[in-house]
């Protein structure tokens, strides 16, 4: 009993923690691309004085510099598309245009943020349709003027799918789009005030050209390469590159201790229940004396007497440890079946949890080792236990 729930308790708090911990780090590093590349507003590094030869040796500082003046666009922007989708490194690569304006309700005006996507692209690469709650991200490449409106604008202005809803651009130009469905993102202040829409209406809402894009996302095979390949684009192309790693360290770091703990807090359980099987095997001895005392006079020898402990301590190992995993796998799955409703997660219906096999694996090779070391010491001393001192002693 002491394997059995040492080894599903592992199992149990593995399962749910590992896939509590992947369905966090799915709600960051499936919708965040691996590089974001665009232009960043920043003051020039080189100022005028900077040039001047008379200065050149001197300390020059230069005191409420303002951002240089520059576009929002990516210059080439398909051009250097090309070149990053022809690496080896890249999976995959996709544009998106940035447009703000205002949404109409009324005699009211609520902000409004829209990114233009290839839809089908942000789908495959980023998960966009598991935050659609209502609707299909078909329908926004389907239909001209479309919009994925955000859960908390819709709510707000009273809309349903089909609905139509005004929007004003920077320009002061008014435009009208349909809502094609409704996505929520678990973060009220975004759920407020973001939308998708395709890239061309977005470039139509900016009055801009077919080549006009803000942003690029590139999402790799291989996350690490991602703050080397960054810093060979912000060199090479000569635009603003951020990655992973550098946009979410604290996430990183957060992720890395749930996991750590939960290993420690596992491998405590296994470690608990080995003292357990130990202390067990250790009074079973001073309670079998005579009987190991009559095996010995009859024949036996220490290294027999031996082997029987060690083969009944590997026999709870085995046997507690299967039942544990059938007991451990049974639980979980229990847990996964259990109703898990909350506003940030809206596509998630139930708990989180992860049946990997390894789980499973360590869980029965852990029993048999505990229970080999448990069982060691003990039978070590049955193995010298003098039969001529125990019945002289009855």
């Amino acid at each position: 009993m002491g394997v059995t729930f040492g080894i599903a308790a592992y199992i149990i708090m593995m399962s749910f923690m590992t896939g509590l911990n992947g369905l966090l780090d799915g709600m960051i590093l499936n919708r965040t691309p691996h590089i974001h590349i665009y232009n960043e507003l920043s003051p020039s590094k080189n100022q005028p004085i900077d040039r001047v030869e008379e200065f050149r040796d001197n300390v020059r500082m230069v005191h409420s510099v303002r951002p240089r003046k520059s576009q929002q666009r990516l210059r080439n922007a398909h051009a250097l598309m090309q070149e990053l989708s022809e690496m080896k490194a890249v999976k995959a690569v996709t544009p998106m245009v940035k447009a703000q304006g205002f949404y109409l309700a009324g005699s009211t005006k609520l902000n409004a943020s829209l990114i233009g996507v290839d839809v089908m692209k942000e789908a495959e690469n980023y998960q966009l349709d598991e935050y659609i709650v209502e609707g299909a991200a078909e329908n926004l490449e389907m239909i001209d003027n479309g919009i994925l409106l955000g859960i908390g604008a819709a709510k707000k202005m009273s809309l349903s799918v089909g609905d139509k809803v005004q929007m004003v651009s920077p320009t002061g130009g008014l435009f009208q789009l349909k809502i094609v469905g409704f996505f929520q993102s678990g973060l009220a202040d975004l759920d407020n005030v973001q939308s998708y829409i395709s890239i061309k209406t977005a470039q139509r809402i900016m009055g801009e050209s077919m080549n006009y894009i803000t942003d690029i996302n590139v999402k790799l095979y291989d996350m690490d390469k991602a703050p080397q390949l960054a810093k060979d684009i912000e060199s090479n192309y000569e635009v603003h590159a951020v990655d992973i790693q550098a946009a979410n360290a604290q996430f990183e770091t957060g992720s890395s201790i749930r996991t750590m703990i939960s290993y420690a807090v596992s491998i405590t359980l296994l470690i608990v229940a080995g003292f357990g099987i130990y202390n067990i095997l250790n009074m079973l001895i001073y309670e079998k004396m005579n009987d190991i005392a009559i095996l010995k006079a009859t024949g036996f020898s220490g290294k027999d007497v031996e082997r029987i402990f060690l083969s009944q301590a590997l026999l709870i190992g085995l046997l507690g440890g299967i039942v544990g995993i059938l007991l451990g796998y049974g639980v979980s799955l229990l847990i996964s079946k259990t109703p898990f409703e909350t506003e940030a997660l809206p596509t998630i219906k139930t708990f989180p949890v992860n049946f990997d096999a390894r789980f499973y694996v360590i869980a029965i090779v852990f029993a048999l080792i505990s229970t080999f070391f448990a069982g060691f010491l003990p039978s070590r001393r049955a193995r010298k236990i003098d039969p001529v001192d125990i019945i002289r002693g009855q």
